[in-house]
């Protein structure tokens, strides 16, 4: 008897778990909304250096006719454009203007003035700080510090869940990145705006995680797939909503303030939202749990035996003791997962699968503007098709099995990406397409990694493998943002990388064992047994000493 019989009990999916299911799924809309907001805070348009003949008050970006910039601006030999971040050291005199040819023989200076063109982004933190040339890194390691906020975040507010409750932890959350949220919207330069996302970062693993644990926690076993996957779906739609925020807000400082303020409408959940009933009852607080299991009881209209609730008092009882003894011991660790050459194996592949899917799901999100055409339109899209994505998983994960999914997917992905090399350059709506098709595919590969992984690694290390593998996912989205500058040099560039490392990942994963409709592994000795071609007999049989003692 445990608490996923006082669910069954309860109704699986009732009206209560469905309408605090529904409340917790809507803050992962503001998680996408801060998550994705780079893309836009820190738009770069196109720019140029203000020559020494123009004023900077009155310069615009397009009062320099096309027609002059060869006389102004050297050729860059790598993308055969003109190098806007240098300009000829001449006299710009109207005569030198109104001619043909050019000037090298003072050689070129370097810009310290820039005119942005403001057709499609009236200002962002780029043109602000002027995060160009040179500066450019400034950008992306923007960018890169927030995801490393994401990794921290992880860190400090699940063990926050953990110890202290998922309720204090989600407001606590919820407010930090409101603060924050406003903070950076009025940083004053670019280290105060750069830290102050960072924290922001680290909230959304507070917000999105813990009220993803919250919802999960009271589902019954046969609906979490679809508890799982429909949360992603809005983020999805949040995803999307970011766009129409920066169509009807093109000042960034603005647009930063209106993507925090919806965060105040969750406050109200302090009244709404129970603490979880589940972790209640592991840390012994069993009066209180069983009040949310009768409020939750009357609104589905069902009875709790009175049984039930004496067992789940011996069960947490027994919990405690087992959990006293485990502590004695020393506890599962990472090392555990290398220390044997299959297990070792399939973790670092698992690893790899991690790294590429948050790499390439980052990168293409973040890399919409680097695809031409509308820019607004292209980041619709991407969100978009991460409905179809996660409507796949629904349909075929317990069909066609997880790895046919993930390999499948990471092939299709990699394969769209690396066909971007071939698309002419007059046909960019089919490199668009490209891009989206592979966007689509390793948003249902990000999406089904997660369940793969659970059922790869030994019940006794699940929760290390598990975590490690995030932080690995981690440094795929914190390195991300540096693979789209290489849009500069190429535009397809970034996608071809994407898509090599996603062919990669994909054919490796077919090492890897089908885990659909087999029993989970419970110790390090099956973590290693399982998916071997031919199951070791007699002596060897692979044992792991437990307490002193060898098991097999």
């Amino acid at each position: 008897m445990g608490y996923d019989d006082v669910i069954t009990h309860l109704g699986e999916f009732g009206r209560y778990q469905k309408r605090i299911y529904l409340l917790l799924c809507l803050p992962a809309i503001v998680c996408a909304f801060h998550k994705l907001a780079g893309v836009f805070l820190l738009a770069r348009p196109n720019y140029r250096c203000l020559l020494p003949f123009e004023d900077a008050a009155t310069a615009r970006y397009e009062s320099l006719p096309p027609q002059q910039w060869s006389l102004a601006y050297p050729n860059d030999s790598v993308t055969g454009k003109s190098d806007t971040c240098a300009y000829y050291n001449v006299d710009y005199t109207e005569e030198y203007l109104s001619g043909n040819v050019f000037n090298a023989a003072n050689g070129t200076l370097q810009c310290s003035s820039y005119v942005y063109d403001q057709s499609k982004y009236l200002n962002s933190a780029v043109t602000e700080w002027n995060m160009v040339c040179k500066r450019s890194l400034l950008s992306a390691t923007s960018d890169s510090l927030f995801m490393v906020g994401v990794l921290l975040g992880s860190f400090i507010f699940g063990q926050m869940s953990d110890k202290l409750g998922r309720k204090p932890t989600f407001f606590a959350s919820l407010v930090i990145q409101l603060i924050f949220g406003v903070i950076a919207a009025v940083a004053p330069d670019y280290f105060s705006y750069t830290i102050s996302r960072l924290i922001v970062g680290a909230t959304t693993s507070g917000v999105f995680l813990v009220a993803y644990v919250i919802a999960m926690e009271m589902v019954g076993a046969s609906y979490r797939l679809f508890a799982g996957v429909a949360v992603q779906m809005f983020f999805s739609v949040g995803f999307m909503l970011t766009a129409g925020f920066a169509y009807f807000i093109h000042d960034w400082r603005w647009l930063q303030i209106a993507l925090t303020l919806p965060g105040l409408l969750f406050m109200c959940y302090y009244w709404l939202i129970p603490e979880s009933a589940r972790w209640l009852l592991s840390k012994g607080r069993n009066d209180e749990a069983f009040v949310i299991i009768e409020h939750a009881a009357k609104a589905n209209k069902v009875g709790i035996p009175s049984e039930i609730y004496a067992q789940l008092i011996e069960e947490a009882a027994e919990k405690k003791q087992k959990d006293e003894l485990a502590a004695a011991e020393p506890s599962a660790s990472v090392f555990d997962l290398l220390r044997y050459p299959n297990l070792r194996k399939k973790t670092l592949l698992i690893f790899f699968d991690w790294f590429v899917n948050s790499g390439v799901y980052y990168g293409l999100s973040w890399n919409t503007n680097n695809l031409g055409g509308n820019q607004l339109v292209n980041f619709v899209i991407s969100g978009a098709v991460e409905i179809p994505a996660y409507s796949l998983l629904l349909v075929t994960l317990n069909r066609w099995g997880r790895r046919s999914i993930l390999c499948g997917c990471m092939l299709i992905a990699g394969v769209s990406l690396l066909l971007t090399i071939i698309v002419p350059k007059d046909m960019n709506w089919l490199l668009i397409a490209c891009a989206m098709l592979g966007k689509l595919a390793i948003t249902s590969s990000y999406g089904t990694v997660y369940i793969f992984t659970a059922e790869q690694f030994p019940t006794v290390v699940r929760n290390v493998g598990l975590g490690a593998s995030s932080m690995v996912a981690r440094f795929g989205g914190i390195l991300a943002p540096y693979l789209n500058l290489l849009g500069e040099i190429w535009r397809p560039l970034p996608l071809v990388i994407c898509g090599a490392l996603s062919l990669t990942a994909g054919l490796l994963s077919l090492l890897l064992p089908e885990t659909l409709n087999k029993p989970m592994p419970e110790t390090i000795a099956d973590g290693e047994n399982f998916g071997k071609k031919r199951r070791p007999s007699g002596d060897e049989e692979l044992k792991v000493m437990i307490n002193g003692k060898p098991t097999s």
